[in-house]
């Protein structure tokens, strides 16, 4: 799970911000507006104390503290997807969000750290946020998203009895049933705006397991065939690419993993539903 939540986030943002400004002191007024002693910001993990006293002339100068860490390699929530929806938005990664802070998203901080003259830890600590919410905005919940990962909709009446994979076009989910029971569900894309994904019921009547496209000369992996040409499959554009592209009307897997899963649990006969 994630380290610390988005309000605690911004807490630390304001006192690293404060910090920064003012020495890590700030001059708080009374009530009658007189300035009192100073107040010192103290970020999660630190004793309380006030700090160490000012060097004396001619000693050595003490290491400054590292900024605190939010988030890092092997995390995950809804504040990590923040994060890669955030970086995507400025070019720094182009997988995700996905929700776990991988390999990817540790370079891809590294990379946005060294832009801009930070350690390169890898590790999005108070002062890379800071940066990274200046030059970015608010995502909404398509870019949270972009790759998949929304929670399924609800089973469409017809997928409730038998073997059925259940397509939903609204949340963009396929569910793999039995007997109304979902035994997994992965990320799926349709088809562009002139070559709809059919909706309706339908059934497996090919598996091909390393298919290649006849009319578009494209690989079709994992395919499983259920109205004409138009058949769920593996698809390498999918995964690097996301809902910036589409399909000829296929319903397209990103998760190569599930999909093999997948096809090796379908049979010919299976049902298919395709709703919205």
């Amino acid at each position: 799970m994630s380290r610390i939540g988005r309000s605690t986030a911004a807490a630390l943002v304001s006192a690293v911000a404060l910090a920064v400004l003012g020495g890590c002191t700030v001059q708080a007024p009374d009530a009658d507006g007189k300035q009192r002693s100073p107040v010192h910001i103290r970020l999660p993990g630190s004793s309380g104390a006030a700090g160490p006293a000012a060097p004396e002339p001619g000693s050595a100068t003490p290491a400054l503290t590292p900024p605190h860490v939010l988030w890092t390699r092997g995390d995950s929530g809804t504040d990590i997807r923040e994060l890669q929806a955030r970086l995507r938005q400025i070019g720094w990664l182009f997988d995700g969000p996905t929700g776990t802070y991988d390999d990817l998203t540790e370079q891809a901080v590294k990379g946005f750290q060294r832009k801009r003259g930070l350690p390169q830890t890898g590790e999005t600590d108070a002062v890379t946020w800071q940066r990274l919410l200046g030059m970015t905005h608010e995502p909404g919940k398509w870019e949270l998203y972009l790759m998949g990962g929304q929670p399924a909709a609800a089973p469409d009446p017809r997928c409730l009895t038998g073997r059925v994979l259940c397509i939903s076009k609204t949340s963009r989910t396929l569910r793999w049933m039995i007997d109304g029971r979902t035994v997994s569900t992965m990320a799926v894309r349709f088809g562009a705006r002139y070559t709809p994904t059919r909706e309706g019921v339908f059934h497996i009547y090919w598996k091909s397991r390393h298919h290649v496209s006849t009319l578009y000369d494209s690989p079709m992996p994992y395919a499983m065939f259920f109205s004409g040409g138009q058949a769920v499959h593996y698809s390498y554009d999918f995964a690097a690419r996301g809902y910036a592209g589409g399909s000829h009307g296929c319903v397209n897997v990103r998760d190569e993993a599930a999909i093999a899963d997948l096809f090796a649990q379908v049979r010919n006969g299976d049902k298919v539903v395709v709703h919205r």
